[in-house]
């Protein structure tokens, strides 16, 4: 019964339009009427409770310096960098947008601000160069969500939040994902183009790639210093978003000078309007997160996945096929929150390690950014392209295949992200 009042209600109160947040926060006031404990003060001290961390406090630090790159040059450079080193190669702008896709993951950890970023940039370029506005638009959308798995992940930092599990560690554990799904990029876009008749671009000298490299080494440096300073304990993810929000910010007004001063104040209320939304969100899930546990939904699901517990790459796949249901409904951040207290103790009582859990969480969810209806990603990059969404999906579907197929090779072979996740651990 509790759990069908807990999805009646969310799922009405989503049909009728109600945003995540305060729909959330109905799940919450109907699970207290039914377990006859509603008290409006529980509501409120939950609330200030799930915005008072300090693990989330890295989420506007990191919005923020994303902001900063996109405006201050930094994204600009590392585009620039790719297209000098590949980009004379055939189907080249396709392999500059997946290598600038992950510098830039590495840089921002933002889906939605890379992928219009860079399909601002490249998307016209690739159809100048005489490929397809749909499969240019589709792959510049599927590198897109390779920002939530490479560190610094918002993604990660919200399951770490939600879970209790180790940012640092699902950060480094990220790693070897991220760059498999780009890989799987570079597979499918090779694939997809070898027919195509497009005029290959004339190669660069090496005294232009050694510029590129030399004027975009300011950009480059930032996600050493943070992987850096993670591996060995130098600053934890928070002080590591204040460190890259000042670094971007030193960079774009004093090395590149293309942020002034006079757009910083404009820059972070950007940052700032963003951010508040995803700590809405954030304290909302808390409270009912608080109610699931009394209510004890997790030891309900647990005993219908009970079967499957001796089973964990089984349970693995269930649990990765609803997740991918719930991704085509709903956006990333409150898929994490809802689903991932529910799910967790759960896939603890099977013996899976929760960081490569929560990699594939984030994996899946991130795959989610792409999936119609809600897809945000596809949304966003269809807008800022000029597609209509038959042509966008009809682009895109290649990359997303070749990305469910990495989440498949890792719930099969959990050794490729275990045992380099362990390497990275020390």
């Amino acid at each position: 019964m509790t759990l069908t009042i807990f999805l009646g209600t969310l799922l009405g109160s989503m049909a009728i339009g109600i945003p995540i947040a305060f729909a959330l926060l109905l799940v919450s006031v109907a699970l207290m009427f039914q377990l006859d404990l509603f008290d409006s003060q529980i509501i409120a001290q939950n609330l200030l409770n799930g915005a008072d961390s300090f693990p989330l406090m890295a989420v506007p630090f990191f919005m923020l310096a994303g902001e900063i790159m996109n405006a201050g040059g930094l994204s600009k450079r590392i585009v620039t960098i790719a297209m000098t080193l590949v980009g004379h190669k055939r189907g080249g702008l396709g392999y500059v947008a997946i290598i600038a896709s992950c510098l830039l993951a590495s840089l921002s950890g933002s889906a939605v601000a890379d992928a219009a970023a860079l399909a601002a940039l490249l998307v016209p370029m690739m159809v100048t160069a005489g490929h397809s506005r749909g499969r240019s638009a589709g792959l510049i959308a599927a590198g897109g969500i390779i920002a939530p798995v490479i560190p610094p992940s918002i993604g990660f930092i919200i399951f770490g939040v939600a879970s209790g599990v180790s940012i640092s560690k699902l950060f480094l554990a990220g790693i070897v994902p991220g760059i498999m799904l780009g890989a799987a990029l570079a597979i499918a876009w090779w694939y997809t183009t070898r027919t195509e008749d497009v005029p290959v671009q004339e190669k660069r000298s090496r005294k232009e790639i050694l510029h590129a490299l030399v004027d975009g080494s300011w950009a480059l440096g930032l996600p050493f210093i943070i992987i850096f300073g993670l591996k060995f304990g130098i600053f934890t993810p928070t002080e590591a978003a204040v460190v890259a929000a000042v670094y971007a910010l030193f960079v774009a007004t004093v090395i590149y000078r293309e942020l002034k001063l006079s757009q910083v104040f404009e820059v972070i209320v950007t940052a700032a309007k963003t951010t508040s939304g995803v700590m809405l969100l954030v304290a909302a899930a808390m409270v009912s997160a608080w109610l699931v546990t009394i209510a004890d939904l997790p030891g309900q699901l647990a005993s219908v996945l009970e079967p499957f517990m001796e089973h964990p790459t089984i349970l693995l796949l269930i649990v990765m096929a609803v997740i991918v249901a719930v991704g085509m409904v709903m956006d990333m951040t409150p898929a994490i929150l809802i689903l991932t207290p529910v799910l967790l103790p759960a896939i603890k009582q099977a013996g899976i390690d929760p960081v490569y859990f929560g990699v594939l969480f984030i994996l899946n969810t991130s795959i989610g950014l792409l999936t119609p209806p809600v897809g945000t990603v596809l949304n966003v990059v269809c807008a800022v392209s000029k597609l209509r969404m038959e042509e966008m999906v009809r682009g895109v579907w290649p990359f997303l295949l070749a990305q469910i197929l990495v989440l498949l090779l890792l719930i099969l072979f959990p050794g490729l992200v275990t045992i380099p996740m362990h390497f990275f651990h020390g």
